[in-house]
């Protein structure tokens, strides 16, 4: 009887209670967003590299790796706004090489946010997330979203981003789905051990890589500056894409870029 009742007060520990959802309070929303934008003092960087695979034959024909990079703004307590840009560039899965010029008949054309402006709202004990993105005429908003949860495995967080993509883009009809698992530890002292994320994409792929359904999966940690970004990427955002060295400074930045300016 003694043995069954210390298995299940083990199971309690590692299962029931070390590995369940926590509800956003105060606490826990202060910690997504100092581990999501940082402190607004400096901007934070998250790098990301990792494969793009057909579906459902799983052929692989790109690697990725790319950043994103934001500043905080502090509203109140219980909210605040995150200005960030993201560019992710397709490698060629031998060389690691930047793909650039033509594959498959078709132009390379790399992900590029010129900004995003996303709202975090403590909402009684969910998170809440609004969402901006894009320019006049084609300007897109989503929100409010509740499906980001918090978990605790140990000391250490865990939150879950869920994203359901269905709206019209300069390109035509977007739909995907993508999920983004951020890990904090916070005993961590150097950065990029203490923030970690893994994302995963399901949605079309671009035309050079043949178009079709894929699968893009990538990990990802956070850097205190750009400098510290590996050496390739670091060399195609420097001489083809500097506007991503750094993020949006502020809303009137944004409010420009909203109308086209």
């Amino acid at each position: 009887m003694k043995n069954k009742i210390l298995i299940l007060a083990l199971n309690l520990l590692f299962f029931g209670v070390n590995a369940q959802n926590v509800p956003f309070n105060q606490e826990v929303f202060d910690r997504w967003v100092d581990m999501r934008v940082g402190n607004g003092k400096t901007p934070t960087w998250w790098y990301c590299y990792g494969e793009v695979y057909t579906y459902p034959d799983g052929k692989l024909v790109a690697k990725m790796e790319g950043i994103d990079v934001a500043n905080l703004i502090r509203v109140a307590k219980d909210s605040a706004i995150q200005l960030n840009r993201k560019t992710f560039v397709y490698t060629d899965p031998e060389t690691n090489q930047v793909m650039y010029g033509e594959r498959n008949g078709k132009p390379v054309q790399h992900i590029e946010y010129e900004y995003q402006k996303i709202t975090y709202a403590l909402r009684g004990d969910k998170l809440a997330t609004w969402v901006e993105q894009g320019a006049e005429p084609r300007l897109t908003k989503m929100g409010p979203g509740f499906k980001t949860t918090a978990r605790k495995l140990g000391e250490n967080y865990v939150f879950s981003s869920p994203v359901f993509l269905n709206f019209e883009s300069p390109r035509g009809k977007y739909e995907a789905y993508e999920n983004y698992d951020f890990f904090v530890a916070p005993s961590q002292k150097i950065t990029k051990q203490k923030y970690q994320l893994t994302w995963n994409r399901y949605g079309d792929l671009p035309p050079f890589l043949g178009g079709g359904k894929g699968v893009i999966q990538l990990v990802c940690y956070r850097v205190d500056k750009f400098e510290e970004l590996p050496e390739v990427l670091k060399k195609h955002i420097t001489e083809k894409a500097p506007l991503w060295m750094n993020p949006p400074k502020d809303l009137e930045e944004i409010k420009n870029i909203q109308k086209g300016k």
